[in-house]
């Protein structure tokens, strides 16, 4: 077949690609075709016949969304006959959809506060319609042309319009039933939380399950909105807003780096995020970053520096306050610290390492939150790589998962869509290890559900299981190190003490090595985020060595926490790390350092974010800079930051931590900013201004330009940040000639088999807590009853909760089937009846709805709850009998 097909629209000759349909033919070619019911990216569905056309040579009038293009077709897309047939078929769409305004000659006259002259009532006009001016419907019927009087009656629906679920409102009385929503939600997300329902005899769309999102597994990412074409699903917050101003931005809510179209209103706020459809991302976006973005539009939002004075934060000149900071700072060479939170770009990231090695001596350089380090080591041991090898967009070509102890779909949620799509059509087989119950549990052909901290003697034993039953690579493995020495090390790891230790079937370990070597590639995503370090960081030396025995190398993916971590490393702002990926502790590399930022860089030692909280405790650190939010920054450790001698924070708005500070810089939020992220699969990536500053806020790399111009340091004098990547792009090789949106090189340096030791699990239970409590969240239980009920403005969900216990201590603590309890943990109790159902003594779990953390998040008072959002957590507990 050839590459490409000539064919004639409209009299012109255009090419296309063989499988294309005759509408991507055209629209590619910018030969306009209406369409209603199409989306690019979802299969052809034909419902709404808009887009037909007349072939020669061919019977009757084809859609041209269905019909695949061949060479030499001659398409007509404009005919009399063509014209008529999109006009009637628009008559009937209007019989059932509010068209007062759609079909009047008046319509670029009138606003929303005009009366109608033709006496149309408010329902049926196009200026009351959340939608106005950015309907496709519209837009089709003026390209058409529909006539001021249709012969079809009009007939309202008449529906209820559905305001109490979270974050978006549904108004099926706009509803042209062209089924994107259904098919988004089905196609593009693996979902199936909306359907077509009928109601009277008539279709429409609806919950699949129940009558609230909350009861149907809605994930609330937004997808089904984005493609609606007309007023039906809309964003609650700012409904009526009409965008001025837009701009195309990075997602700063988590690293997988979602591109996002934001778009800004008159009065500068953030009105919406709206995926970018030709984007890595596919358009995608979660709930975290369709919703999650209103901390942009904070009206307490801080709008000057603030130093404090006699006991009380005043607001002062940024003269005042960098002259004060500077001359504190100048007396704590040494014996200062950094921290950054999660939305720091890489330009921050740079400016603040650079300004604590140059300016103050230090190298207490990190993040403000667990980075888990043991992701990243084993990468760099046996690959010499610092980065995930492989690339979110490729996940949908993988035949096979392994998930290990992630919640992808909450804190990673565009990587986990590959993953549920494949798993949908049966295209890649799933391997989920997890104590918890999350949502990719719902799809794994096996579940592999050990005790708490014994995943890593479950990967031990996969090991062995795998090298014993030959399943290796043979290719793969010729070309490694240290084979020989794994063979003899994971004789520790005897499969069958490991299924006593964990609870797991020798079996079903079995069943998971077959699956994860007939399956190629098969990718490994681990987050590791229930693990202590030390069995977390022998699970993870696991995880690459199971990749390099089955060829999989380059489909490695550590899903770190936070938005900008990869960012943070490059640009040698972690523990350890200086730019370029060099070490703190290597003398030659901070000479190279040193050659090119024209001074010496400090023989100070890394120090991380537990050794800079204890060194505070201690007075070690005297002084402590801390850029934006994170959930690191929790009670007691604002409280041991506060008692440093001088604290410096940067923030939009006035934190916990920032109450307590000496002096406070306001930090332009990432949507008042130019800057770049790097996603967890290496891609650098813009963030771009959109929205004007409310006040006097600054991005934060500034500050620490200007602080260190202050100080008398060279090397600080940037006016913008270009300046600062044009610097960072000479320190840090990869990312020399790396185009915005493009991953910077990874190529393995070496392919070594890690040293694995039996590591004893970390404990969970306790004297007064001997049980394990394995908190779970998934969208959808079947076969479990729920009730909604109005909660406030919201409606929330009623149910009665389910503890899995184990047979065994059922006996132990006195319980029956249907029995009620209280589970009690150090962080309070809660009711459950008990089902005797658990795998693993010892483990007792409770899953919850996401619908529950959906009202919680959408009825929140916080300023940015989308920072703190709940963990899946494992916790020490006990049972107690209501009544008992």
């Amino acid at each position: 077949m050839p590459d490409t097909l000539t064919l004639t629209i409209d009299g012109k000759e255009v090419t296309a690609r063989p499988g294309q349909t005759l509408l991507q033919a055209a629209l590619d070619n910018g030969i306009y075709i209406p369409y209603l019911c199409y989306f690019p990216g979802m299969k052809p569905w034909g419902a709404c016949r808009m887009c037909v056309v007349e072939i020669e040579g061919a019977r009757g009038t084809p859609a041209s969304c269905t019909t695949p293009v061949a060479d030499k077709m001659v398409v007509k897309t404009n005919t009399p006959l063509v014209h008529s047939l999109r006009q009637g078929i628009l008559e009937l769409l209007l019989s059932e959809h509010p068209h007062g305004c759609l079909t009047c000659h008046r319509i670029e006259l009138c606003g929303p506060t005009d009366i109608c002259l033709r006496h149309i009532r408010v329902t049926d006009r196009c200026v009351v319609c959340p939608k106005n001016e950015r309907c496709e419907l519209k837009d089709t019927v003026r390209f058409v042309g529909v006539p001021l009087e249709t012969p079809l009656p009009y007939n309202y629906r008449n529906l209820p319009i559905e305001v109490r679920d979270p974050f978006y409102d549904r108004d099926y009385n706009l509803c042209i039933v062209c089924a994107r929503c259904v098919r988004a939600c089905d196609e593009l997300r693996g979902d199936d939380a909306i359907c077509m329902v009928e109601r009277s005899g008539t279709v429409l769309v609806g919950t699949s399950r129940g009558t609230s999102l909350l009861e149907s597994g809605c994930e609330f990412c937004g997808a089904c909105i984005d493609v609606c074409p007309v007023g039906a699903l809309v964003e609650r917050k700012w409904k009526w807003e009409k965008a001025t101003t837009t701009a195309f931005t990075t997602c700063p809510n988590c690293p997988v780096g979602c591109q996002m179209k934001i778009e800004v209103d008159r009065r500068g706020r953030l009105i919406r995020a709206i995926g970018d459809w030709n984007a890595p991302n596919g358009g995608m976006l979660c709930y975290k970053g369709k919703f999650g973005l209103e901390f942009v539009n904070n009206p307490s939002s801080l709008r000057r520096p603030l130093v404090r004075k006699d006991s009380h934060l005043q607001e002062v000149s940024w003269e005042e306050a960098l002259a004060y900071t500077a001359q504190r700072l100048a007396a704590y060479k040494g014996s200062y610290a950094v921290l950054l939170g999660l939305r720091a770009t890489n330009e921050d990231a740079y400016l603040a390492q650079k300004f604590a090695r140059l300016a103050m001596a230090s190298n207490a350089v990190d993040a403000s939150y667990d980075t888990r380090p043991y992701l990243r080591r084993p990468l760099l041991e046996a690959l010499g790589a610092f980065a995930p090898t492989g690339s979110i967009s490729a996940l949908a070509g993988a035949r096979c998962f392994l998930v290990v102890n992630s919640n992808i779909t909450e804190e990673h949620n565009v990587a986990g869509v590959p993953i549920k799509r494949a798993r949908k059509a049966n295209t890649a087989r799933l391997v989920v290890l997890d104590p918890r119950e999350v949502e990719l549990t719902r799809y794994a052909d096996l579940w592999l559900r050990p005790y708490p901290g014994t995943e890593h003697l479950v990967l031990g034993a996969l090991v062995r299981l795998l090298l014993e039953e030959g399943l290796e690579r043979k290719e793969a493995v010729g070309t490694v190190e240290g084979l020989d020495a794994l063979r003899l090390q994971v004789q520790q790891f005897d499969p069958a003490q490991v299924s006593v230790r964990s609870g797991v079937p020798v079996e079903e370990m079995r069943r998971a090595v077959r699956l994860l070597a007939g399956g190629h590639p098969c990718a490994f995503l681990y987050a590791l985020d229930n693990l202590a370090p030390a069995p977390a960081e022998s699970a993870s030396r696991a995880i690459v060595n199971l990749a390099l025995l089955t060829g999989n190398e380059g489909w490695l993916f550590p899903l770190p926490p936070g938005t900008n971590q990869q960012g943070f490393l490059d640009m040698g702002a972690l523990a350890g790390a200086l730019p370029g990926h060099m070490a703190v502790d290597d003398a030659s590399a901070r000479q190279v350092l040193a050659q090119v930022w024209g001074a010496q860089v400090p023989d100070a030692p890394a120090v991380d974010f537990a050794g800079i909280l204890a060194g505070v405790a201690s007075k070690r650190i005297r002084a402590v800079q801390v850029v934006g939010g994170s959930p690191g920054l929790d009670t007691a450790v604002v409280h041991t930051l506060a008692s440093a001698e001088f604290l410096v924070v940067h923030e939009h708005t006035l934190s916990p931590l920032a109450r307590l500070a000496d002096v406070v810089f306001p930090s332009a939020t990432f949507a008042q900013r130019d800057g770049t992220y790097t996603s967890l699969d290496r891609r650098v990536q813009r963030v771009r201004r959109a929205v004007p500053p409310r006040g006097e806020e600054r991005p934060d790399w500034q500050v620490f330009a200007l602080l260190g111009q202050r100080l008398g340091v060279g090397g600080f004098a940037f006016a913008s940040w270009e300046e600062v990547w044009r610097e960072i792009t000479q320190v840090v090789p990869l990312y020399a000639g790396v185009g915005m949106g493009s991953p910077w090189p990874l190529t393995p340096q070496r392919k070594r088999l890690l040293p694995l030791e039996v590591v004893a699990p970390s404990p969970v239970g306790n004297h007064d807590f001997p049980l394990a409590l394995v908190v779970g969240r998934v969208l959808l239980q079947e076969g479990r009853p729920v009730q909604v009920v109005r909660s406030g403005r919201l409606n929330a969900i009623e149910r009665e909760e389910v503890v899995e216990v184990h047979p065994e201590d059922a006996r132990r603590w006195g319980v029956s089937e249907g029995a009620l309890v209280e589970v009690v943990t150090p962080q309070g109790r809660q009711r459950a009846r008990v089902r005797v159902a658990g795998k693993v003594p010892g483990m007792v779990s409770i899953t919850h709805l996401f619908g529950q953390l959906a009202v919680q998040l959408a009825s929140s008072e916080a300023v940015d709850p989308m920072l703190a959002v709940p963990r899946l957590e494992v916790l020490p507990a006990r049972l107690e009998p209501v009544g008992a």
